[in-house]
């Protein structure tokens, strides 16, 4: 029998979703899920990201595949029946022209018709008939019909501007460009940023109706609209540069909608965290420490964490359970939601959240 929600459940959620982004939770969201194995014979094309799937095969056929991942999940805590259209990082480059490359594990996406345009003659405009798009759409309005309310859908990783911008322009020359023709870059943003909008907007449409409401990759529900907003590029770029074509472009993705995050993905990145918290319409930052570096719950990243919650921003954060176990004990943990790792059972959560109780009780560290 599939472990999947009654419509108490779904209230539940959206009442607790909800007073956690009015910022009325007196606790940490903490989101957990376990699926069971099969032994039915998966088919050879399953697996990885939906994009490296071939054409030929029917989106019905991906979203029974999809569905039985669903019907086999245990979903913990705060978490809810999901999944989202997973297309690659950055998909809004294959709706724009550029080609997908299916490399191992991952997408990449590559200039396909820009290749070796200057960066003035990259127009990218709307095409209803792209097939990347018209595949996204698709298989999101086939998982939708499917799961009849059972199970939300969430958007696809459209990307960020700049991103974009990158994968149609290529990197490195797109970093020569910030130097060379800076007017050029914003002149590509321009074009870039209300297409995103209208890609974003067109998949609401689609999603909304189906009274789950909104997700994106990210553990994060709301009850209206969200995304995760990201800008890989900045990793490489001054703060500066960051405040020209960066914050605009968040700034207006965040006026479309009301519950919209950042994900703040590295060290490199950092340089850039005040401007973002200065967005009034950004409700919260995402904080991934990168390969190598301390887990996202570690001592030496609660000055950061601290930044955000004073400057009024929600906190999500990625963890093994005991690591956040651990941070519990010291701090106290409202306005955090936490996608937790190795943790497939209620009694892990609920230990979390019976020390975050005993610490808010003696207020020993506020973050």
């Amino acid at each position: 029998m599939p472990n999947l929600f009654f419509e108490e459940d779904w209230k539940q959620l959206e009442h607790n979703w909800t007073a956690w982004w009015n910022h009325e939770l007196d606790r940490p969201l903490l989101v957990a899920q376990s699926t069971k194995p099969t032994d039915r014979q998966r088919p050879s094309w399953w697996g990885g990201r939906f994009g490296s799937i071939p054409f030929d095969v029917p989106v019905e056929a991906i979203a029974d595949e999809i569905w039985d991942d669903i019907s086999r999940t245990t979903w913990c805590g705060d978490a809810w029946p999901r999944t989202w259209i997973d297309f690659g990082p950055g998909i809004a480059a294959a709706f724009l022209g550029g080609t997908v490359d299916p490399a191992t594990g991952t997408l990449w996406f590559l200039p396909g018709i820009w290749l070796d345009k200057p960066l003035r003659e990259i127009k990218p405009a709307y095409d209803p008939d792209n097939k990347w798009w018209r595949r996204v759409q698709d298989l999101t309005q086939t998982c939708l019909t499917k799961f009849d309310g059972r199970a939300q859908v969430g958007f696809t990783d459209i990307g960020g501007n700049l991103d974009t911008a990158a994968s149609l322009r290529e990197t490195q020359p797109l970093l020569m460009d910030t130097l060379d023709d800076p007017e050029g870059v914003d002149e590509l943003c321009r074009l870039i940023t209300p297409l995103w909008l209208r890609y974003y907007r067109e998949q609401c449409t689609m999603i909304e109706p189906a009274g789950r409401v909104t997700s994106a990759w990210a553990s994060l529900w709301s009850p209206k609209r969200t995304y995760m907003l990201q800008s890989d590029f900045s990793y490489m770029i001054s703060p500066d540069q960051f405040e020209r074509w960066v914050a605009p472009d968040i700034a207006d993705c965040c006026k479309n909608m009301e519950h919209g995050f950042y994900h703040l993905d590295g060290k490199g990145e950092l340089p850039h965290l005040d401007i973002l918290l200065s967005i009034p319409e950004l409700k919260g930052i995402q904080w991934i420490p990168g390969d190598g570096q301390p887990a996202s719950t570690d001592p030496v990243w609660w000055p950061i964490l601290k930044r955000i919650r004073d400057a009024g921003k929600l906190v999500q954060l990625f963890s093994p359970a005991d690591k956040v176990l651990a941070m519990a004990k010291e701090v106290s943990l409202e306005g955090f939601e936490f996608g937790l790792w190795a943790a497939n059972n209620e009694a892990a959560i609920d230990q979390i959240q019976k020390e975050n109780a005993a610490v808010r009780s003696k207020v020993h560290v506020q973050v």
